[in-house]
Formats: structure tokens, C-alpha cells, sequence
């Protein structure tokens, strides 16, 4: 079965975006860039492919990316429809209208049951890419957790899982510090 893995940025005190939703003051640094690029080259936009010497389409554990409609949003404001035209693309969103771009799904159902037929169908692991409030919907679900820990604190913003009060214990599995201060940190789900 298909694993639905949270993959995302995130300060010292767990947030994964200013308040405004700008993430910014997460730099891609060099060493944590040679990294990326290389063990998650599935998890950057299409058109940052070229710039950043990554193959095309580039191979790796995912063929579908799920998000929110605040995580879509700076996407559409530079005018792509496809941020991550390499993957199915699922935007998770209640006001948006179904998309023009045949590449993406707009979603306005339940996440949740969505996101269990989706791990019963053939394919590669699916990557949550943000934002928090489609994470705390579906935590529940989340079978890995991959989170790049960067040396910031910014006191508030999108919280990294916004969801009421439930304990979720993840077992470590990888530890990646780099000389910038990022540490990739990897954790598998549970019992649940």
C-alpha cells in the first residue's frame, strides 16, 4: 500500500510559514540544496527542475503531491496552474472552482477518505506538501514524517499541524544535520 508522507520546512518552534503565509526565511543553503536535490528531487517545482540541475522528470518514491489551498496559492499568483506538472497534483480547497489545468484535481471533499482510497490505488508514495490545517485533517493518516528543521524561531505563523489537542508519537529513523544548522529529520508513524 501506498504511504502518504509529510514532507515540509519547518522553524525551531514548529511553524511552517509567517502568519502571511511567506516562507522566506527558510534559505535553500548550499549543502542542504546538493541534499535535496538529490535524495528529494520529486518534492521541487517543475519549472525549478533546469536551474537546479535536477533530471525530468525526475525519478524518486512519489507520483502524487497533496495540498492545501494556501500551499497552491503562490503557485497561482506567479501565474502556474502546475506547480509540480511532474506529479499528480491534488488541491485540497472548498472555494476554488475545478481547475482549467487537467494536470490538477481540485479536491472539496473529505481529505481523509480521499486520502484512503488514494493509498489503495496502484502508484508510488503520495507527498503532503502543507499546508497545516490539511495536515492536522490528516494526521491520522500520515505514515511518515520527514521534516527539514531549520536554526529560526519566528514566535507565530502556520503551525506545522493545526489540529485540537491529540498526542501522535512518530519513532525516529534519520537524523541529517548539515554545517548551515538544518537537520532533515525522519520519523515513521506509530502504532495506531
Amino acid at each position: 500500500m501506498r504511504k502518504l508522507v509529510y514532507y515540509v520546512a519547518s522553524t525551531l518552534d514548529g511553524f511552517i510559514a509567517a502568519p502571511d503565509g511567506s516562507y522566506d526565511f527558510f534559505p535553500l543553503e548550499p549543502d542542504v540544496a546538493a541534499y535535496l536535490t538529490a535524495a528529494w528531487p520529486q518534492t521541487f517545482p517543475t519549472f525549478a527542475h533546469a536551474q537546479l540541475g535536477i533530471a525530468s522528470p525526475p525519478t524518486g518514491r512519489f507520483d502524487a503531491v497533496l495540498m492545501g489551498r494556501a500551499t497552491y496559492d503562490p503557485a497561482l499568483k506567479l501565474g502556474v496552474t502546475s506547480p509540480y506538472a511532474h506529479l499528480e497534483q491534488y488541491v485540497f480547497s472548498r472555494s476554488l472552482p475545478p481547475s482549467d489545468d487537467p494536470q490538477v484535481q481540485i479536491v472539496d471533499g473529505d481529505p481523509v477518505a480521499f486520502v484512503r482510497d488514494l493509498k489503495q490505488r496502484p502508484g508510488g508514495d503520495i507527498w503532503l506538501c502543507g499546508g497545516g490545517s490539511l495536515a492536522g485533517q490528516l494526521l491520522d493518516e500520515v505514515d511518515e514524517l520527514v521534516v527539514k528543521l531549520n536554526p529560526v524561531l519566528i514566535g507565530s505563523g502556520i503551525t506545522l499541524v493545526d489540529r485540537g489537542f491529540a498526542a501522535h508519537r512518530f519513532t525516529l529513523t534519520e537524523t541529517r544535520p548539515f554545517d548551515s544548522g538544518v537537520v532533515v529529520l525522519r520519523y515513521t508513524a506509530g502504532p495506531r
